[in-house]
């Protein structure tokens, strides 16, 4: 499993309860961006309409700009690929508590595209504030090891 491209933020904003890797539909330039490490998952989100799951605004630039389609959308919606009992155990999950479902990263997995996906729920303003804190103590304790 090779990590592509990651979302950073997510573990900082969200804590992420459960994980599910999901593919997805994309032209062939966007999956030679993406493994070229093009790309970013800043602001993306997942979305359920209709019983089917799409991501939203992830930024997937052209491979080359020159040969890209007219009126292509860098930001387009795209639809991930799931199973019809997968997408059912999370709506499950999602209908009793305030979930969000987070893009964690693009990753390959047998010369396959992947997207992790996580289901959580977003952290309060001091819960960030002690992940900040413990980083800064383990930071600290790797300095002095060393």
């Amino acid at each position: 499993m090779n990590k592509v491209v990651k979302n950073r933020k997510a573990s900082f904003n969200y804590e992420i309860n459960d994980r599910i890797e999901a593919g997805a539909e994309l032209f062939g330039f966007e999956v030679k961006a993406l493994r070229g490490g093009l790309g970013s998952l800043e602001g993306a989100y997942v979305i359920l309409k209709n019983g089917e799951v799409f991501l939203k605004n992830a930024f997937i630039p052209p491979y080359q700009e020159k040969n890209t389609p007219a009126g292509y959308d860098p930001r387009r919606l795209r639809k991930l690929l799931l199973k019809k009992s997968e997408i059912f155990e999370i709506e499950e999950q999602k209908k009793g508590q305030s979930l969000t479902l987070i893009p964690i990263s693009w990753y390959s997995k047998n010369r396959r595209l992947k997207l992790s996906v996580g289901l959580g729920r977003s952290k309060k303003k001091f819960d960030k504030r002690e992940t900040i804190k413990k980083r800064d103590q383990e930071r600290d304790l790797g300095r002095r090891l060393k």
